[in-house]
C-alpha cells in the first residue's frame, strides 16, 4: 500500500469531490481520509499527471516531498480534532502528533515553524476560534456551552483568546456574522486584519 498526501483536503466534502475525482481517471482508493488516499499499488506517471489534472482546478494539490507531508498530516490531525471531534483530546496535543506522526514533538514544532512562519499551538488555537466563529454563527449554543464543548477552562478565557485573535469579542462577532468566517484551508494567519 502508498499513501498520497493531498493539500485543502480539510472536510468530508472535500473527501467526497476527491473521492469522484480518483473513480474519474480509474483510480481505486482503499481508503480516503482528511488529507490523505492510500492505494493498494503507486501510481503510474501519467495516472499522477491525470490525478493532478483534475484536482488542481478544484483547489487540491499532491503533496511530493517529506516536509510538506508532514505539515499536512500536522494540519489535517489538528483540524480533525477541532472541527470533526469536538476536540476531544484525550492526551495532550503534542502527544497526539507525536504518536502519529512517529516523530519527537519539538521536531515537529521547528519544522512547522520554520514552514508555516507560526507555532503548532497558534495554529491550534486559530482552529479553535474558527469553530468558536461558527458555533456562533450556528447561534444554537450559549457561549458557556461552547467553551464547554471546546474545553475551554472558563468563558472569560475563551473571551479573551477570541478578542487576542480577532480583535472582536464573540458577542460583537456573533452580530456581525458569518462574512468573518474562513475557509478552513485558509486559517493560518495570525494577524487581526486577515480575521
Amino acid at each position: 500500500m502508498t499513501s498520497l498526501f493531498i493539500k485543502n483536503m480539510v472536510c468530508n466534502r472535500c473527501i467526497w469531490v476527491v473521492q469522484n475525482q480518483l473513480e474519474k481517471v480509474g483510480i481505486t482508493a482503499q481508503k480516503v481520509s482528511l488529507g490523505e488516499v492510500v492505494l493498494e499499488n503507486d501510481l503510474e506517471d501519467t495516472q499522477l499527471q491525470q490525478l493532478k489534472k483534475v484536482l488542481t482546478p478544484l483547489g487540491f494539490e499532491i503533496i511530493d516531498d517529506k516536509k510538506s507531508k508532514t505539515i499536512e498530516k500536522i494540519k489535517t490531525l489538528i483540524i480533525d480534532l477541532v472541527h470533526h471531534q469536538d476536540n476531544q483530546l484525550p492526551i495532550n496535543l503534542s502527544q497526539l502528533l507525536s504518536e502519529n506522526l512517529h516523530q519527537d514533538y519539538s521536531h515537529l514544532t521547528q519544522l512547522f515553524s520554520a514552514v508555516e512562519g507560526t507555532t503548532i499551538e497558534k495554529y491550534y488555537i486559530l482552529q479553535k476560534i474558527e469553530k468558536v466563529k461558527e458555533l456562533l454563527v450556528y447561534d444554537e449554543l450559549s457561549l458557556s456551552e461552547i467553551a464547554d464543548r471546546l474545553h475551554y477552562s472558563s468563558v472569560g478565557y475563551l473571551s479573551n483568546q477570541f478578542k487576542k485573535v480577532t480583535g472582536l469579542t464573540p458577542t460583537h462577532f456573533k452580530k456581525i456574522g458569518s462574512q468573518k468566517r474562513k475557509p478552513l484551508d485558509q486559517v493560518h494567519k495570525t494577524s487581526k486584519k486577515s480575521v
